[in-house]
């Protein structure tokens, strides 16, 4: 008799494999996601927490279209590149994918990653520059964002608060974070034990923001409108401590230096900065240009960004609230002389956006993106649009997890 742990799903469908077949596979690659790729006779099975060159043996719990997946049972033949996962958590919580994987190694599969999108997405063969090192691995995250559900009363003291458990949609309770900064971890005992002593009648999701005070040192903000202040190099930049703001400060200034050196080229004298938040980039630039306009769809974040400007004594930049697409409604910059910078959302630039670019023809754009697969999305469009790529340079500011922070530099068409 089957229990229910062994028992398929209803929708299980039995097609390659029956369910809870094991399987011994030789892992080929990562996906971008960090799974490990394995094929037996050129059917695809995806494996978590698996690293190239490794045999493992594994469990099939699902079977798709075109491709099945499986969990990790063993590892027969580990692959030179494993190392031991420093959180007790790793494989349980959703959080990293590549504790297990030795830094120097996830660098080298993170440039192959953006090669791999180039190539498959934009039929695109490009060097891409290696992957740029976090100058701190761990306790570097300065925001965390925790989340609990309304427990029943009787179980409030064993309420977890943390993250997504790997895979399903339940919380797994994190109650310390290697990859958030020291303030983080020193002030989340006391904060989890607050929130079970002050359960209200839902979840919520928790703030945990390491701020820069006066004297420099972190303390930690829970109020989403508290201001918050962090530094790139000389800028000090202030926004409400719920808003976005790059995360990882350790590389920040290497990040925003690639961004400098590739928009400030002889002859280009404007700086126009698209999705501008609280100025990051206008504001780190502003010295290298004559004058820099920047735009935002938040007008609070526009109102931040002209504060910081104030705060930080520059006076040639202007800032406009509007959605990225009317930006060039209001801008008299020569195109020649002028340097486009883009960070748009994860969902990348729309189509109306990317047209309006090639009908300005600016001199070069910087794309900085966090999401690479739509970047290498709109690369296509750009290229058809006449933009010519020029250098290809991704950012690891997110040590031991799948994400990567890419910046393609372009030439604007002839």
């Amino acid at each position: 008799m089957l229990t229910s742990a062994m028992r398929p799903p209803k929708k299980f469908h039995p097609h390659p494999f029956p369910y809870h077949h094991e399987l011994e596979l030789q892992i080929d690659s990562l996906t971008n996601l960090g799974s490990g790729v394995a094929r037996v006779d050129g059917w695809v099975v995806f494996v978590p927490f698996c690293l190239p060159g490794e045999r493992v043996k594994a469990r099939i719990y699902r079977n798709d279209k075109n491709h099945s997946q499986a969990d990790l049972l063993e590892v027969i033949v580990a692959s030179p590149d494993r190392v031991s996962p420093k959180c007790s958590l790793f494989r349980e919580c959703g959080g990293c994918q590549y504790q297990h994987l030795s830094y120097p190694a996830q660098l080298d599969w993170k440039t192959r990653q953006i090669e791999g999108l180039l190539k498959h997405m934009a039929a695109t063969e490009f060097p891409v520059n290696p992957c740029h090192p976090s100058p701190q691995q761990w306790a570097y995250r300065s925001k965390i964002t925790p989340h609990y559900d309304r427990p029943k009363p009787s179980a409030a003291s064993e309420m977890p608060i943390g993250f997504l458990a790997n895979g399903r949609r339940t919380i797994l309770d994190v109650p310390q974070c290697p990859i958030a900064m020291d303030a983080i971890n020193q002030a989340l005992p006391s904060i989890r034990e607050s929130v079970r002593k002050n359960i209200g009648k839902k979840g919520a999701t928790l703030l945990l923001r390491a701020v820069v005070d006066e004297a420099g040192n972190r303390r930690v903000e829970t109020n989403h409108k508290a201001i918050a202040t962090e530094r790139c190099g000389d800028i000090r930049f202030d926004f409400p401590a719920g808003e976005f703001f790059q995360n990882n400060p350790f590389i920040l200034p290497d990040f925003v230096d690639h961004v400098r050196r590739m928009a400030a080229l002889d002859g280009v004298e404007y700086l126009i900065d698209a999705y501008c938040g609280s100025g990051l980039f206008a504001l780190s630039l502003a010295n290298a240009f004559r004058e820099v306009a920047a735009v935002e769809v938040s007008e609070a974040s526009v109102d931040w960004a002209r504060r910081n400007a104030t705060t930080n004594h520059i006076t040639n930049t202007r800032f406009l609230a509007a959605s990225a697409e009317a930006i060039f409604a209001d801008i008299t910059f020569p195109a020649e002389k002028t340097c486009i910078v883009i960070d748009p959302p994860r969902k990348g630039c729309t189509p109306e956006f990317l047209a309006q670019l090639a009908a300005f023809r600016p001199r070069r754009v910087v794309y900085v993106s966090c999401d690479p697969a739509t970047q290498a999305r709109d690369l296509t469009i750009m290229q058809a649009d006449g933009f010519k790529l020029i250098d290809v340079q991704p950012f690891d500011l997110f040590p031991h997890t799948r994400h990567i922070e890419n910046i393609m530099t372009f030439d604007g068409p002839c």
